[in-house]
């Protein structure tokens, strides 16, 4: 806890200083988008703004299986690397939907990619995988190589908020719990997925439980060495349960993301994801600990244009980011979803 005191110059030297050692002046990014199935979950997490109850509601969707090739026709563009599926839990949806929409993304993706840059798909949080195993009586294992061999090369690390079991019963009870949540991404390292991780912070949690929400991943990372990336997300306000509390400040962000890469040594990666934070903020995170900034996204996603980001539309073109990279004195490397450099 003694980090979260120290003083602001202190902090970010030792960040730099770590953040460096593993990777240079590189930022990386990728070039993806993705699909959202749907926004009708059977949670109701305080912190979401994107959650709605059924298709009645306003702005609520569900894409039909036949809807997903078009949908990825209209978002992939030459170049592209990754496909990112990620939505809600339906549970009026059987495992078969799931599995056939990885399956159809990588008959699109194998179809779209080339030797030089194959296309991966990245798909479901661990929370999915839960309630998939849950509602169909399968095993994690089970769900996890039924999704393999439809497609299913990594996992994104959605759903992780905040471990801490106090506060966990207060903002998504009926979500599974840290242990589950961890022991999912145990068994998919095993499998040789390789996955990200994550922590919502900024909202009712404490700075104690944010540290022992990096020293559970840090343990898991010891054992299994299968996280690419870490992300800290920040709570956004808008529409949601939790509106009254407002935001953190940008100082209070850029202690987090210093403190996660100082903790979290043995995570390769720790991503400042622009939709979330904003390009400039995410940015500065760089001079931070953070290396990463995700990808062009092409206006794929809306988890945090729902909740009050700034980017309405988020998208980031290339040249864009490899000019923000320049202009700030870093070297804009694109990599795949494994972090493997691309020319």
């Amino acid at each position: 806890m003694e980090l979260y005191e120290a003083p602001l110059p202190e902090l970010q030297a030792a960040s730099s200083f770590v953040r460096k050692n593993l990777n240079g002046d590189r930022i990386w990014y990728n070039r993806n988008f993705h699909l959202e199935p749907s926004n009708i979950c059977a949670h109701r997490c305080k912190f979401c703004s994107y959650r709605r109850d059924n298709a009645s509601q306003p702005g609520a969707w569900s894409m039909a299986l036949d809807e997903v090739i078009p949908y990825c026709e209209s978002k992939f563009e030459p170049g592209m690397t990754e496909i990112h599926i990620v939505g809600s839990v339906q549970p009026d949806k059987p495992f078969d939907y799931y599995r056939q929409i990885v399956e159809r993304v990588h008959g699109f993706a194998r179809e779209h990619g080339t030797p030089q840059r194959p296309v991966t798909v990245k798909a479901y949080t661990a929370v999915e995988i839960d309630d998939m195993c849950r509602y169909n009586r399968l095993t994690a294992e089970t769900c996890l190589q039924r999704l393999q061999e439809a497609g299913l090369e990594t996992m994104p690390g959605g759903g992780a908020e905040i471990f801490a079991p106090a506060v966990r019963r207060q903002l998504c009870p009926d979500k599974c719990d840290a242990e589950r949540w961890l022991d999912i991404h145990r068994t998919a390292h095993r499998m040789g997925i390789p996955t990200n991780c994550t922590m919502l912070f900024g909202h009712i949690e404490s700075r104690e439980d944010r540290v022992d929400h990096l020293l559970a991943l840090r343990e898991l990372q010891e054992e299994t060495g299968g996280f690419n990336a870490f992300i800290p997300l920040k709570f956004r306000s808008r529409d949601n349960q939790l509106s009254s509390l407002g935001e953190v400040s940008d100082e209070e962000v850029l202690r987090t993301f210093a403190i996660a890469r100082l903790a979290l040594d043995n995570i390769p990666h720790i991503k400042a994801y622009w939709p979330m934070l904003g390009k400039d903020l995410a940015l500065e995170a760089m001079a931070w600990g953070a290396d990463d900034l995700d990808g062009t996204i092409n206006d794929s996603t809306r988890i945090y244009s729902l909740a009050g980001a700034e980017d309405q539309r988020p998208t980031l073109t290339v040249a864009e980011l490899s000019a923000r990279a320049t202009a700030a004195g870093w070297k804009a490397v694109e990599r795949d979803s494994f972090y493997r450099v691309l020319s």
